[in-house]
């Protein structure tokens, strides 16, 4: 795919993670389990509907059960692929923001493919951890994501082995690093509205400012500002690892657009903070375009003129994105 760019605005500095310190009352880990098994094993699944599931893993790397939610196509008497999709800082509990507002259900619901969702898991990038932390618990979600839940996705729900990533804000930046620090397993991969640097200054500022919009120790997941871990996780110092796999890149500007309409009752912090973290993730993404630009390696990068940090925004991206995950997964619809 040749690299495609739709240009936008300025660029601004990268995104924080917004004003808040997660819900109210604090954030408060799941529970964990002592003396938990040594392998990870499907324990229950309970249907939402009769093609949208819960899916609870037992997972020796998390020291706990862990819930995904799974649809799976009206035809399951195929081999199909898996597009595992992030969320972004504030990931519900129990829920998907892209099922709750990115209209996954709707979108997926004549496409022969798992969807495999991921719940909880606030302000964490989705990584291994260094340490526990005290507010955020036990975070080894790149064991989780890449070597316990695949081989139980695919023997479950009927998966051929060819799997792709999708995120968006703390996800897209997830999506990415999970891809280039495993590569092969992921044949494509799709990242909106994020950044993708935790080694610069600015990166680094960035991740840290997730980590404490809950409440956690930023020290806890990579180390202090020197460790080598923030390097290793750098999707920027290590975009050749991209080079395989499909990727789509996208991001607004920032500036108001078709979906910042004054019916919203959020509208004056969609425009405010929506648009400031938009601004910076457009930074992000163009900087990563560049880099993949001089690496030669080819993405489909959309580059909005518009588009604030919301779901109505990715939401879209979901459709647009989809070409390039299905042209890699072989899947027709």
């Amino acid at each position: 795919m040749a690299l495609m760019v739709v240009a936008g605005a300025a660029a601004a500095a990268p995104p924080t993670s917004g004003p808040d310190l997660g819900p109210p009352g604090g954030y408060h880990a799941p529970a964990e389990d002592a003396g938990f098994a040594v392998r990870p094993v499907v324990t229950r699944i309970e249907p939402i509907t009769d093609r949208w599931l819960r899916v609870f893993v037992q997972s020796p790397a998390m020291n706990r059960a862990v819930q995904v939610q799974v649809l799976v196509p009206a035809d399951r008497s195929r081999l199909r692929p898996t597009l595992y999709m992030l969320d972004g800082r504030g990931a519900p509990e129990d829920a998907s923001s892209w099922t709750e507002h990115g209209r996954a259900v709707e979108f997926f619901a004549d496409k022969n493919i798992n969807v495999v969702l991921t719940t909880g898991g606030p302000a964490n990038l989705y990584t291994d951890w260094q340490q526990q932390d005290p507010v955020l618990g036990t975070n080894k979600w790149e064991t989780f994501l890449t070597r316990e839940l695949p081989p139980l996705i695919d023997a479950q729900f009927e998966g051929n082995g060819r799997n792709a990533i999708e995120g968006v804000s703390m996800g897209a930046e997830a999506a990415m690093m999970l891809t280039v620090r495993n590569p092969g397993l992921f044949r494509a991969v799709a990242a909106h509205s994020g950044c993708y640097t935790v080694a610069s200054n600015a990166g680094q500022a960035q991740a840290r400012g997730i980590v404490k919009t809950y409440g956690g120790n930023p020290d806890n997941m990579f180390g202090p500002p020197d460790d080598p871990d923030w390097l290793a996780h750098d999707v920027m110092a290590h975009a050749a690892a991209l080079r395989g796999s499909a990727v789509y890149l996208s991001s607004g500007s920032g500036i108001p657009g078709e979906h910042d309409t004054p019916d919203q009752a959020d509208l004056a912090d969609t425009l405010t903070i929506g648009g400031s973290l938009e601004a910076g993730a457009y930074a992000c993404a163009l900087a990563l375009a560049d880099r993949l630009t001089r690496l030669q390696i080819p993405a489909t990068v959309n580059l909005r003129p518009t588009g604030t940090h919301s779901w109505p925004y990715w939401a879209d991206e979901l459709a647009r994105s989809w070409p390039t995950i299905a042209h890699a997964l072989d899947v027709n619809n």
